[in-house]
């Protein structure tokens, strides 16, 4: 079963690989900056609606941010 640390450490890694700060991301998915920071640290979870964004933003699958699947996967 996938594990919530795994989603918090994969958004994170998307967030750094992109040279985004968490305010950029915040902006992109109409949150504040402490929710990603608390998304990021295990802290909060979010809804399908966030998810949804974060996956649109980052164009990736939710397969992957869930940890459902290892390989990240472009949404299609």
């Amino acid at each position: 079963m996938p594990h919530k640390d795994v989603f918090c450490m994969r958004v994170k890694k998307l967030r750094k690989a992109r040279g985004e700060q968490q305010q950029e991301l915040a902006d992109a998915i109409g949150v504040t900056q402490s929710t990603v920071s608390d998304i990021e640290n295990g802290r909060r979870t979010t809804s399908f609606e966030k998810l949804a964004a974060i996956c649109q933003h980052y164009n990736i699958s939710a397969d992957y941010l869930l940890g459902l699947i290892d390989e990240p996967r472009p949404l299609t």
